[in-house]
């Protein structure tokens, strides 16, 4: 693990060396199954038809889909049921969402092709539910486990190094070091961000956290309680009260733009640089649907992982952070998909910060006030000391 010396985050990670994937061992240590517990996996495809008699496993597109097939299912059919005393073990597909945290369709199929019901066949039926697909399903899962009563985990996006890494390690050491990192911010007053883009101004951003205990996303789901595990997990997170200042962006087509936020939402994109087609287009959607600019999450990574292309491992590492527009729901927040104008704007969507995916800009700093005292929590992407010696305690 990282120490006091201050050895960059992305040098551990690389020179750390984790476990072989095993089933068995996450499923034991994030649930604890008791005997007899029932247990399916879920994927998403973008045509059921390809679910009948597993034609999905003949398309080279469906990588994710793949990997729910051979590390999940056939690993629960090759001893880890067995292991566990699980039972059942079914796997089903639903029609793919499109976007991050979109509700859920009801209809599913099941590997023969017949068509059946997630709410009537699937939530009711099973006391675990693995759902891994392209697109987060986190937030209408987490409803769903509290209107039916099972527990789940959500792994979206599941890549080779997320196998071999995020989902290797042991989450009962993440929860311990997600708690020490929680204990370390919660209750704060507020977060500021200080950013630097590449040639360009400088800009800040200031949370308003009002004192909240902060969150955890730490892995385990253990007991009878109907929850949901987000895998890769390690992380701290708040639910912001208000937000004020500017913040960089980086597009999905590269394109980099200036969010000016106020009253806790951002009301204009500029551009920085790239496209100006790529800002009108954010900028009509904010004014056609505003809910979609709602800050409705900052969050810190706790894990010294490997970069993995992904943003649902690479939002855990340590020394980086992210803010998240849109629903919070999941989060204990109060913005649900009624309340923006079309349900289909009702994502959550994860603005991560990190030294690979934003190499044109960089965290100067963000820093935190709690009980009377001002504290910096990381710096050019490497936790603070004040950080390292709290997951030292």
């Amino acid at each position: 693990m990282i120490s006091s010396s201050m050895t960059p985050v992305q040098t551990v990670a690389s020179g750390r060396s984790f476990p072989p994937f095993d089933l068995a061992r996450l499923l034991g240590t994030v649930f604890e199954p008791t005997f007899g517990r029932s247990i399916c996996v879920l994927i998403d495809l973008p045509d059921l038809a390809e679910a009948k008699d597993l034609a999905f496993l003949k398309n080279p597109e469906r990588k994710i889909q793949r990997r729910a097939y051979e590390n999940f299912y056939q690993d629960l059919h090759n001893g880890v049921m067995e292991e566990l005393a699980l039972k059942d073990g079914a796997l089903f597909a639903y029609k793919m969402t499109g976007g991050s945290n979109l509700d859920l369709p009801d209809e599913c199929v099941d590997m023969k092709g017949r068509r059946l019901s997630l709410e009537k066949d699937v939530y009711p039926k099973f006391d675990i539910v693995l759902c891994i697909s392209t697109f987060s399903a986190t937030a209408p899962l987490t409803a769903f486990a509290k209107q039916y009563g099972f527990r789940g985990a959500t792994l979206h996006g599941v890549n080779e190094v997320i196998l071999n890494t995020g989902l290797a390690v042991d989450y009962n050491d993440v929860s311990r070091d997600a708690e020490k990192l929680r204990r370390s911010m919660t209750k704060a007053d507020w977060v500021e961000i200080d950013f630097t883009v590449e040639g360009k101004e400088s800009m800040t951003v200031r949370l308003e956290l009002s004192r909240q205990e902060a969150q955890k996303s730490h892995g385990l789901c253990k007991g009878d309680a109907p929850d949901v595990a987000n895998l890769p997990a390690g992380e701290v997170y708040f639910v912001p009260t208000g937000a004020e200042g500017a913040f960089p962006l980086k597009y999905e087509d590269g394109t980099l733009g200036k969010l000016t936020v106020t009253g806790g939402a951002i009301i204009k994109a500029e551009l920085i640089e790239g496209e100006q087609a790529t800002i009108d287009a954010h900028n009509q959607k904010l004014k056609d649907d505003p809910m979609t600019g709602v800050l409705g999450e900052l969050g810190f990574g706790t894990q010294v992982l490997p970069v993995s292309g992904a943003d649902i491992q690479d939002e855990k590492v340590l020394g980086t952070c992210h803010l998240a527009t849109g629903r919070d729901d999941h989060l204990g927040g109060h913005i649900t998909p009624d309340k923006f104008k079309r349900r289909a704007n009702a994502t959550h969507d994860d603005i991560l910060f990190a030294p690979h995916k934003t190499p044109n800009f960089d965290i100067a700093q963000a820093r935190m006030h709690r009980d009377g005292e001002t504290v910096v929590l990381i710096e050019h992407f490497q936790p603070s000391r004040y950080l390292l010696e709290a997951l030292q305690s």
